[in-house]
């Protein structure tokens, strides 16, 4: 009987933060100089990478964004988006999985994306180290992206455990 292959895992990570004045944009690694207003957080508030970040962590069984670079950490606080995620991949690395891909779409009426999807999506394959997608949508004018409120990020990612690690 031929030995079981470890199954691959998925995990969803959401990131939802407010448009606010005074900051500057930053989404999927990005900065966005023609937006007015960026996103309030403890770091850049980048929602694409966050939202990737606790995809990783979930598919991996390590818990959040929060619990493991929460807004008590001092040395987190004004991060970019794309060192956390970088510690993110290290970290589900570390645990003995390795990413097989990701898919985030963010949700809102700014940043106007399509013309940087493509260095997105370049920019945080290589920091993930394994294909990343990117997508975006509008909510038509419902709710707090569609008043231009705020952003949010849905991502889904895929590991596999590699080495010894249990399934």
């Amino acid at each position: 009987m031929p030995p079981e292959l470890p199954l691959p895992r998925v995990g969803t990570g959401v990131d939802v933060h407010r448009l606010t004045e005074q900051r500057p944009l930053w989404v999927a690694g990005l900065y966005w100089p023609d937006e007015p207003r960026g996103l309030d957080g403890h770091s850049d508030a980048d929602v694409v990478c966050h939202a990737v970040c606790d995809a990783l962590l979930a598919a991996a069984g390590l818990g959040d964004l929060g619990t493991n670079v929460g807004t008590s950490d001092p040395r987190w606080a004004g991060a970019s988006g794309t060192d956390l995620l970088a510690e993110i991949a290290r970290r589900v690395a570390a645990a003995g999985f390795a990413v097989g891909n990701a898919s985030v779409q963010l949700v809102g009426s700014v940043p106007r994306l399509g013309a940087r999807r493509a260095e997105a999506e370049e920019l945080l394959t290589r920091v993930v180290g394994a294909p990343v997608s990117l997508s975006a949508t509008t909510t038509d004018g419902l709710g707090l992206t569609g008043r231009g409120d705020g952003l949010a990020a849905i991502a889904t990612a895929l590991v596999v455990p590699v080495g010894s690690v249990e399934v």
